[in-house]
């Protein structure tokens, strides 16, 4: 088992180079000298804390890349060393445990947490590398090659052309033995030996996608480098990718039912509700999935309503025909960036006007604007933000079909409740504050805090009037419908409660959303790109900065500017640890995440 080399500060339990100083305030007393001995050790012990979150951090990014194949054995067996190490180093820092900040004493925890989830993660990755076994056989003689390279050990061409070439008969055997249990289904609806269900056979599709790429990095090294190698391996190496290849199309094709080449298939990997509720802890939310849905079946109700209410406004008979008034009022082609542009300033006055936030000079001058390509509308059919908001409209490659229905879903009224979200106070705002305080909190990143952010300034906002019109009522009402939606259909998708086309069909009937941005949404949030909690995560994430609101600001406890600017400098980390750290809430080495948010 390889050791883990510490600073001499932190392996000898010696204070970390913390600062000497505490704080001083204008307009507060100063401490007397015990107060002050007392913050200074506390500051010693953080220091170390932090300082075992940076070489943790280092330390499994040297591991991960150095053996970045899930399926890798090796990998496995590393990590499974690895993480106990530091559950070790950690429990030794717990051992002085109140001694810490309260600060010091929310990294302890996400720490602690964050290695857990992380174990299990491992375990459901060693659990998928045997339930492919089966189907891919032949998965570690391609690791291994890799990993002998990255090891630098010599190469013998004529080996790895042996290789390679009994690499190519198991994967053609696989395939044949495949191609038998397909030609034994018939129309029988239970499945014969030997044919995966459709899960399985993504599952395995994807892992043949890695293995093709990892082979052709260990084939790129050698070849053309290493004459010998290559006088062996060039066209026994075509045959085996070749081979993976047709594999993998005919799991796609024959099983899952993907056709080669279709980029707009929609197909994810449910993971069912143990997994569910283990993602769930790792992101400190104590509730169960049925829970959580019929708390988005009420916010849902309160936005039918409200809907309702604008509609009546509009003069329209309901929501549908005043959503549809709505979505065909969007600007010309090639006007949307100058809208973007107004919205954007619109948002920031607004803010500023009623001392709501901090906004650095400097996070207002430095925001960009690019224009999203096609491809990337297929599975982002609406803007993203940060430092650089990317919009979501037409481009001249597109249908007329395609091109009216971005128009129509990226419209004035949609993109005034959209922009706020992206830039500021929302996503460029996170971003500039995650540069500047506590940026070693970003091992610990969650979208509970990012998108529910974002969504809560969607909420704020309503509530201190920011829509001026019924139609700019309605433009934040969807969204804040399609953030109820994508818990509801997240959740039930990953319990195997809803199919993806049922998820499609849900956005379209319930929310109102063209049907190709439908799909776009569905297809991005099933298809592994994002994490299984991450689309209920905007709402969530909102309800729950919106109850802190409640009991620090309305309380009186805490003005809006001081209670949104404490928000944005703890970081992007589980908003429950936020509430402890900000209400100075009694924390123990073993707490829990036990905070019920809703009413």
């Amino acid at each position: 088992m390889a050791a883990i080399l510490l600073p001499a500060g932190l392996a000898s339990g010696q204070g970390g180079s913390g600062s000497s100083r505490s704080e001083i305030r204008p307009g507060v007393p100063p401490k007397d000298a015990a107060a002050i001995s007392a913050d200074e050790s506390a500051l010693a012990e953080d220091a170390q804390l932090r300082q075992l979150i940076e070489l943790y951090e280092a330390d499994s990014g040297s591991l991960g890349r150095t053996y970045p194949l899930r399926m890798s054995a090796t990998r496995q067996r590393r990590l499974a060393e690895f993480y106990p190490q530091y559950l070790s180093l950690l429990e030794k820092l717990g051992d002085r445990f109140d001694q810490f900040s309260q600060a010091g004493k929310v990294d302890y925890l996400l720490l602690k947490s964050h290695i857990e989830h992380q174990q299990q993660n491992l375990e459901q990755q060693i659990r998928r590398r045997d339930e492919l076994a089966d189907l891919i056989p032949f998965a570690s003689a391609v690791t291994d090659a890799e990993e002998a390279r990255r090891r630098l050990e010599p190469i013998d061409g004529k080996k790895a052309a042996e290789m390679l070439a009994a690499l190519a008969k198991q994967s053609d055997l696989a395939h044949k033995r495949l191609e038998a249990a397909l030609a034994n289904r018939g129309d029988s609806k239970n499945p014969p030996p030997g044919l995966p269900s459709k899960l399985k056979a993504f599952r395995a599709a994807t892992a043949l996608d890695r293995l093709r790429d990892a082979l052709k990095d260990w084939h790129q090294f050698y070849h053309d480098y290493d004459p010998v190698f290559t006088w062996w391996a060039a066209e026994p190496f075509k045959t085996a990718d070749s081979a993976l290849e047709k594999y993998a199309r005919e799991l796609r094709e024959k099983v899952v039912g993907i056709k080669a080449g279709d980029d707009t298939a929609i197909f994810g990997d449910a993971i069912g509700k143990d997994a569910m509720l283990a993602e769930l802890r790792a992101e400190w939310i104590p509730y169960e999935p049925d829970e959580l849905i019929a708390i988005a079946e009420k916010e849902f109700a309160w936005c039918e309503s409200e809907m309702k209410k604008a509609a009546d406004e509009m003069g329209c008979k309901d929501w549908k025909e005043a959503l549809e008034k709505v979505k065909n009022d969007f600007v010309p082609p090639g006007q949307q960036p100058q809208l973007i542009r107004e919205l954007a300033q619109e948002a920031i006055e607004f803010l500023e006007e009623r001392d709501l936030v901090t906004i650095p000079p400097l996070a207002k001058e430095t925001w960009r604007m690019e224009m999203m390509s096609r491809e990337r509308q297929l599975v982002t059919p609406f803007f993203t933000g940060g430092e650089v908001i990317s919009v979501a409209f037409p481009t001249a490659g597109m249908s007329h079909e395609q091109k009216l229905m971005t128009l129509r879903g990226n419209n004035r009224h949609f993109a005034r409740a959209t922009v706020h979200h992206e830039l500021i106070p929302g996503h460029r705002l996170q971003a500039y504050m995650l540069d500047r305080h506590r940026p070693y909190r970003e091992l610990f990143g969650t979208p509970f805090w990012m998108e529910g952010w974002a969504l809560y300034w969607e909420m704020l906002l309503w509530d201190l009037h920011f829509p001026k019109t019924p139609e700019n009522k309605v433009g934040m009402l969807f969204w804040r419908s399609h953030r109820c939606a994508r818990i509801i259909f997240s959740m039930k998708f990953h319990l195997g409660q809803m199919t993806s086309q049922e998820c499609v069909d849900f956005l379209v009937d319930r929310v109102g959303h063209e049907r190709a941005n439908a799909e776009g949404e569905v297809r991005r949030s099933i298809n592994g790109s994002y994490g299984p909690t991450y689309q209920a995560a905007y709402m969530l994430g909102g309800l729950q900065i919106r109850a802190m609101h409640k009991e620090l600001v309305e309380s009186g406890k805490m003005t809006n500017r001081q209670f949104h600017d404490a928000m944005l400098k703890e970081g992007s980390i589980p908003i429950e640890l936020i509430r402890a750290s900000l209400t100075e809430q009694k924390l123990s080495k073993d707490f829990r995440s036990e905070w019920k948010f809703y009413e």
